[in-house]
């Protein structure tokens, strides 16, 4: 199996460039789903951000996707955001545009330019997510599952080897965050995308197993209670 992210001795540093995480090693393996759990303000967002490139890792070694997160030149970001797929708790739709217009956006954004080949791939996302009546539909107008699922359609639009989603049931109900769970899972099993999940529901742990990985005191220890190193 190979690996679509490798930290190494890596330090995790917040914002203001304090350290949240110091030395941790991780390897993700190609299509497995695995759950980053601690307490808030632990690290967790810090450790998504500097995988997808928001954060700048300047200790020890990083690659994602076949990116060098130390040697990346900050204006070749989007190519590596090109590769991943990211899921927000709070969606970050656009709210003044349709469902389609806000798949659309990120398209361009990400170089796509031929038309027919965008309309083509959004009614396929949508489809995918079960949501191809609502491409005219405003965001304000679509539940909050919904919105979830517009958010993981968006994921999904570059084909990513990384999905990662961060509290993505976080705003959602029980029932709703099964309904959400269920499909990334699947999405992620048939597009055979890697899948780093941050929660703080453990109930879905318990309904939904896979490795967990967990941020304690600084530190990444695996779900069998030791240190990844």
């Amino acid at each position: 199996m190979s690996h679509i992210v490798k930290l190494a001795n890596a330090h995790i540093r917040q914002q203001d460039q304090s350290v949240v995480l110091n030395n941790i090693s991780l390897n993700i393996g190609e299509g497995e789903f695995a759950y980053l759990i601690g307490k808030t303000g632990s690290g967790k967002s810090s450790l998504l951000k500097t995988l997808y490139g928001a954060l700048p890792l300047t200790e020890g070694v990083g690659e994602v996707a076949g990116f060098d997160l130390r040697g990346i030149n900050r204006q070749n970001i989007h190519l590596l955001r090109r590769k991943l797929g990211i899921v927000f708790q709070d969606f970050n739709l656009l709210t003044d545009r349709t469902v389609e217009d806000n798949l659309l956006f990120v398209l361009r954004a990400t170089g796509w330019e031929d038309a027919a080949k965008m309309e083509k791939k959004v009614a396929q996302v949508l489809e995918e997510v079960s949501l191809s009546g609502k491409r005219q539909v405003m965001p304000f107008q679509l539940s909050g599952g919904e919105q979830q699922r517009i958010v993981i359609a968006r994921a999904l639009l570059n084909n990513p080897v990384l999905l990662l989603a961060d509290e993505p049931t976080g705003n959602l109900d029980p029932e709703t965050s099964d309904d959400v769970l269920t499909l990334m899972r699947n999405l992620a099993k048939q597009h055979n995308t890697a899948v780093l999940c941050a929660t703080h529901d453990y109930r879905i742990l318990q309904n939904f197993p896979a490795r967990i990985v967990r941020v304690i005191n600084g530190k990444l220890i695996d779900d069998e209670g030791s240190a990844i190193r």
